[in-house]
C-alpha cells in the first residue's frame, strides 16, 4: 500500500483539490479566513482537564466544589451540557481532538496504546501551515517523548510509538508522556510510576529535551507558566495562535497543595486532596482569562474547556478518587453516560453575545471542524472520513440538532447516540453468526436521554424499528473504522 503522509496530505490544500473540499492554496484559504468573524481571525485554546467529572464544578451543581472561574465561564460563553469525550479513557479522547477522527481508526484503543499515526492529519499542523505559532502544554498521552525509554516499561515499545508534539506540528511543547502528580511532581513520594527508581524522563520535556527538575507547588500552575509565555510572546507579535493547554487535575496520583486543602476544612482528607486539586486547575483557567483580557485577546480567542473522559474509580474504595458523574450512570472506562459526558465550556466574546445553554450532542472529534470553518474552511467531499461536526453554525445560533449520531467504541462497548436516543451494546462476549461468519452482538439496550438521561430504563423492547435502525448504522460505522484502521484512508 502506497501511504500519504500528513505532509503530503497538506501540500495537497495547495493544490486546490475542489473535490476534496479545499479551495486553491492554504494562503488563500488563510486569506480568506482573515476577514471571518468580528476581529479576524480567532486564535484558539484547547484546555482538557484529566478525569474531571461531569459533576466536578459549581455550575453543574456540586454542593462543596469551589470553580469560580470555570463558573464565570458558564455564564459569560456557551456551556455545554451534554458533551461528549471521545471516548472514556484519556489518550483516545486527546487523539480526537486533535484529529477530528474516532481513535479506532488509528489505533489508539486506549490508554497507553498506539500512537498519532504520522499518516493523521493533527489540528496543529494544519494551523501551522495557515500561519498560526502552535504549542502543546501539559499531558500528551499520544506517543513515547524519546524512542529509548517509557515509563511504562518496555511494552510501550517507545521505538514504535515514538510521537511527540514536535512531530504533531506543535512549535513549541512543555509535555509530559502520561499522568504526573497534581503537587510536587518531582517528589519523589508522588511518583505516578510506582515500585521503580524516581526517573525525571518521566516527567516534563521541553522541545525535546528533558526537565530534571527545579519545578515545585502546584502541577496545573507549572503547566500555565509555559503557556502563558507563549500566548504573550505570540500575541504581541500580532501572530495567531493555538494553544493546547492539557492539565493533569484531578488524576492520579490525586496530591492537593495546603493553601488549597485549607479551603475544605470539614471534608476528609480524601475530598479535601481532590477538592484541592480541582480549585487549583480553576484558580489557573482564572489566570487564563486574565492574561487573555490584559492583552486584549479575549475577544477574539476560541477558549474551550472539557475534561478528557468521567471522573476515576469508586469514591471511598479508592481514596482520593473523589470524582463526580453528577446524575449519570457510569464512571471513567464505562461508555454509559457517566463515562463519556463531561463538563464543556466555550468562551468567544466576539461570536458570542448572549450566553446560552446548549443540549445538542457535541463531542471532542467536532473541535477538528469547527476550528478549521472558524478560520473559514469546511471540511466537504472530504479524501478520509471525519468523525466531528463543525458546531460553527451552532455558536452563530443556526444549529439545534446534531446532522449525524457520535458513534463510540471501547473494547467490548461499543454506542450510538443521536439527537434523542442512545443504542448501547456492553457485552463482553460475542458469537459469530452461523449464516455467514461475521460478528453479530447478543444484547442492545436503548435509552430515551431526553426523558432518561440517567440510563435508568432499556426500552429496546418498545422500540424495535429504532434499535434495527440504530445497529446497521452502528455497523457501517465500525466497518468504516476497521477500514481506516487498515490505511486505506492513507492511500
Amino acid at each position: 500500500m502506497q501511504s500519504v503522509t500528513r505532509r503530503d496530505f497538506l501540500k495537497t490544500i495547495g493544490q486546490g483539490i475542489l473535490a476534496s473540499g479545499f479551495a486553491g492554496s492554504s494562503r488563500f484559504l488563510w486569506a480568506t479566513a482573515a476577514g471571518s468573524g468580528r476581529g479576524g481571525r480567532p486564535n484558539i485554546i484547547l484546555c482538557m482537564a484529566d478525569d474531571l467529572g461531569w459533576g466536578d464544578t459549581g455550575y453543574n451543581g456540586h454542593p462543596a466544589l469551589k470553580t469560580p472561574n470555570l463558573d464565570a465561564m458558564s455564564r459569560n460563553g456557551i456551556r455545554f451540557d451534554r458533551f461528549y469525550a471521545g471516548a472514556p479513557v484519556c489518550s483516545p479522547t486527546r487523539g480526537s481532538a486533535l484529529t477530528g477522527r474516532h481513535p479506532y481508526r488509528y489505533g489508539i484503543f486506549s490508554a497507553n496504546v498506539g500512537h498519532l499515526r504520522r499518516e493523521e492529519i493533527c489540528l496543529a499542523e494544519v494551523l501551522k501551515d495557515l500561519g498560526c505559532a502552535t504549542g502543546h502544554f501539559g499531558k500528551w498521552h499520544l506517543g513515547a517523548l524519546t524512542p529509548d525509554y517509557s515509563g511504562k516499561g518496555k511494552g510501550r515499545k517507545p521505538q514504535e510509538n515514538y510521537m511527540t508534539p514536535g512531530m504533531s506540528g506543535f512549535d513549541e511543547w512543555f509535555s509530559t508522556e502520561f499522568a504526573v502528580a497534581t503537587w510536587d511532581p518531582y517528589d519523589p513520594a508522588n511518583s505516578h510510576v510506582r515500585g521503580k527508581p524516581f526517573d525525571p524522563r518521566n516527567l516534563y520535556w521541553h522541545n525535546g529535551r528533558n526537565v530534571t527538575g527545579g519545578l515545585e507547588g502546584c502541577d496545573s500552575r507549572i503547566i500555565m507558566d509555559k503557556a502563558v509565555p507563549f500566548i504573550e510572546k505570540a500575541t504581541k507579535s500580532g501572530k495567531p495562535f493555538f494553544a493546547a493547554i492539557w492539565f493533569h487535575a484531578p488524576h492520579a496520583p490525586v496530591v492537593g497543595g495546603p493553601e488549597y486543602r485549607r479551603m475544605y476544612p470539614n471534608r476528609s482528607e480524601n475530598e479535601q486532596h481532590y477538592y484541592a486539586v480541582v480549585t487549583a486547575l480553576d484558580e489557573q483557567m482564572g489566570r487564563l482569562r486574565k492574561t487573555l483580557r490584559e492583552l486584549g485577546a479575549a475577544d477574539n480567542t476560541m477558549l474551550w474547556f472539557c475534561s478528557d473522559n468521567g471522573p476515576e474509580g469508586n469514591p471511598g474504595k479508592l481514596g482520593r478518587s473523589q470524582g463526580s458523574a453528577g446524575p449519570f450512570r457510569g464512571r471513567k472506562r464505562s461508555l454509559y453516560e457517566g463515562g463519556v459526558r463531561v463538563p464543556a465550556l466555550l468562551e468567544w466574546p466576539a461570536k458570542i453575545t448572549k450566553p446560552r445553554v446548549v443540549t445538542m450532542p457535541c463531542t471532542t472529534s467536532d473541535y477538528f471542524p469547527t476550528c478549521l470553518e472558524a478560520l473559514g474552511h469546511k471540511l466537504e467531499g472530504k479524501p478520509r472520513p471525519y468523525d466531528g461536526e463543525s458546531l460553527l453554525p451552532l455558536i452563530e445560533g443556526g444549529m439545534t440538532e446534531r446532522p449525524r449520531p457520535v458513534a463510540f467504541q471501547h473494547g467490548a462497548q461499543a454506542t450510538l447516540a443521536d439527537n434523542r436516543y442512545k443504542l448501547a451494546h456492553n457485552s463482553k462476549t460475542e458469537r459469530p453468526r452461523s449464516d455467514n461468519g461475521e460478528v453479530e452482538t447478543a444484547t442492545y439496550e436503548l435509552y430515551d436521554l431526553i426523558e432518561d438521561p440517567s440510563e435508568t430504563k432499556n426500552v429496546a423492547a418498545e422500540h424495535p424499528e429504532i434499535v434495527e435502525k440504530m445497529k446497521a448504522t452502528l455497523e457501517r460505522w465500525r466497518a468504516s473504522c476497521r477500514a481506516s484502521l487498515a490505511g486505506e484512508d492513507y492511500k
